[in-house]
């Protein structure tokens, strides 16, 4: 998890220069990420929140000279692709707030640059191999593999914040209704003694 003083920070550059965060986000807090990009990049970013609250946030991308390139107000997920203008700093913020005491969990992946061909001297134009040709068939379908692993994690733990909060109520419920019934109970009790007591104090004295 990233705190507030890990938000500012540039971008980890993978072979396909891209990185996935899971961070919290704490109520009327913002958390912003920033990474330098040249001309002519394109960047894509999917996000999600995972838990808290109605599963909402506000995001927002602006570019260097902070013309806000995507603004949207509580949402629980979205996509938003982009093909820089100007080579500087770009930044993607998340905004909690909006909420006074729930704190959120947010999934976001940031993908930027071209993909780098599979194997060396690739390029459209190349005819390829029986072989390359399954190799790179082979590769498409475990990109498509791990983005579905990484949307049913996400679903998942949606799916288990939300059985843990369901829990959490059931049970403050029923530890509450066991508390009224000793009450009810109790109160009862000291009901009836309370007729009785009266009934004996009430007897007359013989004359």
């Amino acid at each position: 998890m990233l705190r507030l003083g890990l938000s500012c920070f540039l971008l980890h550059v993978c072979a396909v220069f891209g990185t996935e965060l899971t961070f919290e986000l704490p109520d009327n807090e913002k958390q912003c990420f920033y990474e330098e990009l040249g001309k002519g990049v394109r960047f894509d970013i999917d996000f999600q929140v995972i838990a808290g609250g109605n599963y909402d946030v506000d995001c927002f991308v602006t570019d260097p000279f902070d013309n806000v390139l995507y603004n949207e107000r509580k949402k629980q997920y979205d996509s938003f692709s982009h093909t820089t203008a100007m080579e500087g700093v770009y930044k993607v913020c998340f905004s909690n707030e909006f909420s006074t005491f729930t704190h959120k969990v947010v999934y976001m992946d940031f993908r930027h640059g071209e993909e780098q061909p599979l194997l060396e001297n690739m390029s459209r134009s190349t005819a390829l191999t029986q072989l390359e040709s399954s190799c790179v068939a082979i590769h498409e379908v475990l990109k498509v593999v791990a983005e579905s692993q990484t949307w049913y994690r996400l679903r998942e733990a949606q799916d288990r914040t939300k059985a843990e909060n369901l829990f959490e109520r059931v049970t403050y419920w029923s530890i509450g209704e066991t508390i009224l019934l000793f009450v009810i109970g109790i109160g009862q009790v000291m009901l009836l003694r309370s007729f009785f007591s009266d009934k004996k104090g009430s007897v007359a004295a013989p004359t």
